[in-house]
C-alpha cells in the first residue's frame, strides 16, 4: 500500500486527567480480574473430574480465549491512560488489529458451538455422549480457531490496502477497522462494506444460530418435567446472558456502513474490558457444578 504514516496517535478514552486516572484503576481492576477469574476456571475444569463433559471443555476455551481477547487491549489501555501521548506504531497497529479480530471471532464461533451442545444436549439426551464425543469436540474447537483465524487475516489484509498520509490520530483507544478507514486517503466504499461483509455478517449469522439453537431447545422443554425444564433453563440462562453481552455489542459495531460514532469507545469498552470479566462470574455463580468443583479444589 502506499502510506507515509509510521505511527498513530490514539485519542484514548478521555482526554480529562482526572477521569483518566479513575479509568486506570477501573479497567486495571478488570483486568486483573479477568486473568484470575477465567485462569481459574481452566484450573478448575482442567482439574476436576467431575467437569469432564464437553460442556465445560468449551468453557476452558472461552476461559482462555477471554484471557488473550482481554490481553490485546487492556495492557495498552492501562499504560495509555497514565501518560499524554498514546502513540502504536503501523505494524504494531496491525498486529493488534489481526490479534483482536482472531480472538473476538473465535470466541463467537465458541459461542455458538457451546448452543449447539447444550441443544444436543437437551434435546436428545439419550444421544448426547455419541453425538459430542472426543472427537466432535476436538473438530468443533479446531474449526472455531480455524474460522477466527481466516476472518482475522481477511480483516487485516483489507487495513493493509489502505492508503495512510495523515493526519494520523485515531479517535480510539485501540486499533480497529473503522477508525482507520476513517484516517484512509483515498476512497474506502469498497473496503468499508468488505468489513461490514465480513464482521458484520459472521455476527449476525452466528447471533442467529444462536437464536434458533434456543428456540428448538425451549420447544423441545415443553413435553419435559417441570424440574428438568427448570434445570435445563438455568443451565442454558448462563451461555444467553453471555452471548447478548458479547453479541450486542459486537452487531451495534459492526453491522453497518463504515462510520464511527461517539459512542463506539463505550461500546467497545463493554465487550473487551468488561464481558471476559463477567464470563467467569456468570458461568461460576449460576452453575452449581462448577461452583461444587470451585470448593472442592480450595479445599485441596
Amino acid at each position: 500500500n502506499k502510506t507515509n504514516v509510521t505511527e498513530f496517535i490514539l485519542q484514548g478514552l478521555t482526554q480529562d486527567q482526572t477521569v483518566a486516572k479513575v479509568c486506570f484503576l477501573l479497567v486495571l481492576v478488570f483486568y486483573i480480574s479477568t486473568l484470575l477469574g477465567n485462569t481459574l476456571i481452566i484450573v478448575t475444569v482442567k482439574t476436576s473430574g467431575r467437569l469432564n463433559s464437553p460442556m465445560y471443555l468449551f468453557l476452558s476455551y472461552l476461559s482462555f480465549v477471554d484471557i488473550g481477547y482481554s490481553t490485546i487491549t487492556a495492557p495498552k489501555l492501562i499504560h495509555d491512560l497514565l501518560v499524554e501521548k498514546k502513540t502504536i506504531s503501523f505494524v504494531g497497529c496491525m498486529a493488534q488489529l489481526f490479534t483482536g479480530h482472531f480472538f473476538g471471532c473465535t470466541e463467537m464461533f465458541l459461542l455458538t458451538v457451546m448452543a449447539y451442545d447444550r441443544c444436543i444436549a437437551v434435546c436428545k439426551p439419550l444421544h448426547y455422549t455419541h453425538i459430542v464425543n472426543n472427537h466432535v469436540c476436538a473438530r468443533l474447537v479446531a474449526a472455531s480457531w480455524v474460522g477466527g483465524f481466516v476472518h482475522s487475516a481477511v480483516q487485516t489484509l483489507l487495513a493493509f490496502q489502505l492508503p495512510f498520509c495523515g493526519p494520523n490520530e485515531m479517535d480510539h483507544y485501540f486499533c480497529d477497522v473503522y477508525p482507520l478507514l476513517k484516517l484512509a486517503c483515498g476512497d474506502t466504499y469498497v473496503i468499508g462494506v468488505s468489513v461490514a461483509a465480513n464482521s458484520g455478517v459472521i455476527s449476525l449469522i452466528c447471533f442467529v444460530v444462536l437464536i434458533v439453537s434456543y428456540a428448538v431447545i425451549l420447544a423441545s422443554l415443553r413435553t419435559s418435567s417441570s424440574e428438568g425444564r427448570l434445570k435445563a433453563l438455568y443451565t442454558c440462562s448462563s451461555h444467553i446472558t453471555v452471548v447478548v453481552l458479547f453479541l450486542g455489542p459486537c452487531i451495534f459495531i459492526y453491522m453497518r456502513p463504515s462510520t464511527t460514532f461517539s459512542a463506539d469507545k463505550m461500546v467497545s469498552v463493554f465487550y473487551t474490558i468488561l464481558t471476559p470479566t463477567l464470563n467467569p462470574l456468570i458461568y461460576t455463580l449460576r452453575n452449581e457444578e462448577v461452583k461444587s468443583a470451585l470448593k472442592t479444589l480450595w479445599n485441596r
